[in-house]
């Protein structure tokens, strides 16, 4: 991964944000850490949860960007993501990430022990408002998703190497709510057939249609610097004889200034291919511009 020529440009790209001066939230016109934090698919939002906010800070007309790096690491496997996503005029976001999965034991002769995805998609902001007003900000979101490796997903009875997933977000940020505290909700409703969001392909013998999974995060802010949160992801289990869990974890975020935050966080994967109690942990930086 570290040879990796877009590795290292997006790498360089963080630090040279993270050594910018800082500016003011009210300069880019919405609230810290409500934009910043790219996901391990790409989009805007936590760590596995997209919400319906959109990548970057500013509410001026315009080009927002974010770029992203995270690495999860669990008992027998590894994740590793690097991804660009920008918004334009908070109304629409589009979004680009290259996976690579690595598995930490032996395979099969001829089985790779690295996987490669490439995930691009596309979120509208539907209507509604983070904070204000009766209805809380509505996006919808479309994923192209494309597994690279897809011998061990065939193996394991996947039908289809790449596929199409939709995704309903809902998202509310409560001022000064329980605690005395500020609270970001987010729910969402998402159409998909992946098989471990598609590292192991897409449908199987035990189901092939799209299935309707539910997602939410929530976090909670001790100050604008910081929040503790948590997030949960369903899963489909399409793959005959494969156990599939849901993925959920718990998260510290630091936002230091609106150029950069960092995501650390426990993640438990549960089973990934009848392996259990794959948990371990989840680090992002993402640098915003």
């Amino acid at each position: 991964m570290n040879r990796n020529p877009l590795a290292r440009a997006t790498a360089a790209a963080i630090m040279a944000l993270a050594a910018a001066p800082a500016v003011q939230a009210a300069d880019e016109g919405r609230l810290l850490a409500t934009g910043g934090v790219m996901t391990a698919e790409g989009s805007a939002g936590g760590g596995i949860v997209p919400t319906a906010m959109l990548a970057g800070l500013s509410t001026d007309p315009g080009w927002d960007w974010i770029v992203g790096a995270s690495h999860t690491s669990v008992d027998d496997y590894r994740l590793s993501s690097i991804g660009v996503a920008a918004s334009f005029n908070d109304r629409v976001e589009f979004s680009l990430a290259e996976q690579r999965f690595g598995i930490d034991f032996d395979l099969s002769p001829g089985v790779p022990r690295n996987i490669r995805q490439t995930i691009a998609g596309a979120k509208f902001k539907l209507g509604g408002d983070l904070i204000f007003g009766s209805v809380p900000q509505m996006s919808a979101g479309l994923q192209w998703k494309k597994n690279h490796d897809f011998i061990l997903a065939n193996t394991l009875g996947a039908e289809d190497d790449s596929d199409f997933e939709a995704y309903f977000s809902v998202s509310r940020l409560v001022l000064n709510g329980p605690f005395h505290r500020n609270w970001l909700f987010n729910g969402n409703l998402r159409a998909s057939r992946a098989n471990e969001t598609g590292l192991l392909g897409f449908g199987g013998g035990r189901n092939d249609d799209y299935r309707l999974l539910g997602e939410f995060s929530t976090a909670m802010f001790f100050n604008p610097h910081w929040a503790l949160g948590l997030e949960y992801r369903m899963k489909p289990e399409n793959l005959s004889g494969v156990k599939e869990s849901d993925w959920k974890d718990v998260f510290v975020g630091w936002f230091p200034n609106p150029r950069m935050n960092l995501v650390l966080a426990y993640a438990d994967l549960g089973s990934i291919a009848n392996r259990p109690h794959q948990n371990g942990v989840y680090l992002s930086l993402t640098g915003n511009f």
